[in-house]
């Protein structure tokens, strides 16, 4: 009861009055909130063996199923976005996570290939009105400090996501499928968080228009913006296609390739979503010191090596290498993210709902596809194929240089 009276402690400031610097307890509020709803997101990829079994899915099946859910946030992010940078509706973060809540209903009690994938695009759904709203929140409260921000709020949500598989690791799969159910507690104390965040929002509403007034011209024109535009997608590709075939396949690779049960080698996912949630954390402050650009050159280049070495490596070693990659790696999304917003000010709900919906529609299309390709060529040939993801990092060579040093 005491660390939870805390938490609404904490929470009860953010009726207070928003001064100048970050709001801590709103950007906490949100990443908190985006801890929650990733939570619940990683359990679907993370159960997915458990899935494959009980309905007798192919490797083709697990990957729609994961499209399904991607491919209909990605879709609706960006629109979500452009929509409420003009009319502002500060309760669909609430109202979102009530979808994710019917989602989860469904998933613990579906009896059948089709209703799995309703329940997929529920939880897609719920994700889509989750990310812009919530990424412009933690920008309206970071006080200028949009790097720090933004991966703060990110990091919340990395966490979940390594949490996810742990979780499913030992209360789901011992348990079986309506174990999902348990899920729903997370989601409603999401529906809190994000209910008092939504007040604040409101309260606050005629300082978010002061900031956008003062930034409305954009950084970049022309040829320089679509330039910069395609090569963060061309990033974002890169990034995520590589990401999919650990998040979604890793457990698969690892019982196949040594023979370890299946909790074992979701506990060595878990290793490397926390990894992914440390390095991505890291990535935000970096940035607003030396450079949006900077931080996605390192990122890309410096860990192309250790994949590249990875599908070679015995399993200690690959639970090493997988650690540095997820660490590396990570801290791109926090700069790509925020390099975007710098280069169309003003537009923070339409650019953070396209980079995230990039994020989700390319994890969708790359599991369905790598799904494929572990059907026809081995799930060993799709890890050695995309251990050449990183070298795409050369693309960040285009990007314009916008705004470098806080």
């Amino acid at each position: 009861m005491t660390s939870f009276a805390k938490i609404k402690d904490g929470l009860d400031k953010i009726e207070q009055p928003a001064p100048q610097t970050m709001i801590i307890h709103i950007v906490a509020a949100v990443a908190i909130a985006h801890l929650m709803n990733d939570l619940i997101q990683a359990v679907l990829p993370a159960i997915y063996p458990m899935l494959k079994a009980n309905f007798s899915l192919s490797f083709v099946q697990v990957g729609l199923i994961s499209m399904v859910y991607q491919i209909t946030g990605s879709l609706l992010q960006p629109w979500i976005g452009l929509y409420t940078d003009k009319y502002p509706k500060p309760y669909l973060l609430p109202l979102g996570m009530c979808v994710t809540f019917c989602g989860i209903v469904l998933l613990a009690f579906a009896p059948t290939f089709s209703i799995l994938l309703m329940a997929s695009a529920l939880i897609g759904v719920g994700s889509a009105t989750f990310h812009p709203e919530a990424s412009r929140v933690a920008r309206m409260a970071s006080g200028g400090r949009f790097g720090t921000a933004q991966s703060t709020f990110q990091v919340g949500g990395n966490t979940g996501t390594a949490i996810g598989p742990l979780l499913a690791a030992l209360i789901i799969v011992p348990f079986g499928q309506h174990a999902v159910a348990w899920l729903v507690v997370f989601a409603g104390i999401a529906i809190w968080i994000l209910t008092r965040v939504s007040r604040w929002s409101i309260q606050h509403a005629q300082t978010l228009m002061a900031s956008k007034a003062g930034s409305g011209q954009s950084k970049l024109h022309g040829r320089q913006l679509v330039l910069a535009l395609t090569t963060i997608c061309v990033l974002m590709f890169a990034k995520f296609t590589y990401i999919a075939s650990i998040s979604n396949y890793f457990t698969f690779y690892l019982i196949h390739k040594f023979q370890i049960s299946l909790q074992t080698a979701q506990l060595h996912l878990f290793v490397f979503l926390a990894a992914v949630a440390l390095g991505t954390f890291a990535g935000g402050p970096i940035g607003d010191k030396i450079g949006r650009k900077t931080v996605i050159w390192v990122s890309f280049l410096g860990m192309a090596p250790f994949a590249l070495i990875m599908p070679y490596a015995d399993l200690f070693w690959t639970t090493v290498l997988s650690v540095i990659t997820g660490l590396v790696l990570s801290s791109a999304f926090s700069a790509m993210v925020v390099y975007a917003q710098e280069a169309v000010p003003g537009r923070v709900g339409m650019i953070s709902g396209l980079m995230f919906g990039l994020m989700f529609g390319v994890s969708g299309i790359a599991a369905a596809g790598l799904g494929y390709l572990a059907d026809v060529n081995g799930i060993e040939w799709v890890f050695k194929l995309c251990s050449y993801m990183p070298l795409l990092g050369l693309a960040t060579g285009f990007l314009p240089n916008t705004h470098q040093k806080k």
